[in-house]
């Protein structure tokens, strides 16, 4: 599950550091890194990309994604749309991923899912600050509600904890490595 805000809208921390215009294009660019890993990837079924902006849709249709439509109320009803796709069609658990780590290796994706996971189960990505959820690997897709923003790694531990979940934490490398500062932008150069 792949939630995908307004390119015109992304990036916006980035704002002292780049223009509207670049900011658009390097969110647009690093969607279709994303894309590009997610289809690369052995252990992933099938992608669905949730979004309001129709460059997304087009890059989804590209890389032989699933679209749903997204109403813009943020990207935790975004990911909760996805999660709801993934129960109609009966899936046994659903990776939530960022649009935003164009480094995302389609093999630390592939070790990540094939992890054991039987349900209950919950698998954190914190961001690199360590505060924050880049990642989530939910069995069932349900086993809690996605929850994104600052201090979302506390959020879905305490909400795994809550829900009798196993739960651990997992940091594959190109996961952990976002962008939405020019902090970040410096952290990916210096680990490319």
């Amino acid at each position: 599950v792949l939630p995908v805000k307004r390119f015109d809208d992304a990036k916006q921390r980035l704002d002292k550091a780049l223009n509207a215009g670049t900011r658009r294009a390097l969110a647009e660019a690093m969607v279709s890194d994303v894309l590009h890993a997610l289809r690369r990837a052995e252990r992933i079924n099938k992608v669905v990309v949730v979004t309001g902006e129709s460059g997304a849709e087009a890059l989804a249709r590209a890389y032989d994604a699933v679209t749903i439509g997204d109403d813009d109320r943020g990207h935790s009803h975004a990911a909760r749309a996805g999660v709801d796709w993934a129960l109609e069609r009966d899936y046994e658990r659903a990776l939530l991923v960022p649009g935003d780590c164009p480094a995302l290796d389609p093999r630390e994706l592939d070790d990540l899912v094939a992890g054991a996971m039987s349900a209950p189960d919950v698998v954190i990505v914190p961001d690199r600050h360590g505060t924050g959820t880049n990642a989530l690997l939910l069995a069932p897709p349900d086993a809690i509600h996605p929850s994104f923003g600052p201090g979302s790694r506390e959020r879905h531990e305490q909400a795994a904890q809550a829900s009798g979940a196993r739960w651990r934490i997992a940091e594959p490398r190109s996961l952990v490595l976002d962008v939405d500062t020019a902090e970040d932008l410096a952290a990916l150069r210096a680990a490319l």
